[in-house]
């Protein structure tokens, strides 16, 4: 693995079009700048750092003209196409 390249005031948005559960991190391997493991190894607590989330809610005006993401027509075949044999 290597280190995250997130850097602080890094972001990103996104728009849910439902109800929706996150979780966020930076690092899902853990800090791997400090020993884990081994004689030197201790506890990665104090290399965290926090992270930040807003949470807006669109004004009727910045919804005017957007639809709702429309369902594809999936025939579950992956877009494979399956030979026609005679």
């Amino acid at each position: 693995m290597k280190a995250s390249p997130a850097r602080p005031g890094d972001y990103f948005e996104f728009i849910a079009e439902m109800d929706l559960l996150c979780a966020l991190s930076v690092c899902p391997g853990g800090d791997l700048s400090i020993p884990l493991w081994g004689p030197l190894s201790r506890d990665p607590i104090d290399t965290c750092n926090p992270l930040g989330v807003e949470v807006y809610q669109p004004s009727p005006e910045d919804l005017e003209g957007w639809v709702p993401s429309q369902l594809p027509k999936y025939n579950q075949m992956h877009g494979i196409t399956m030979p026609q044999w005679k």
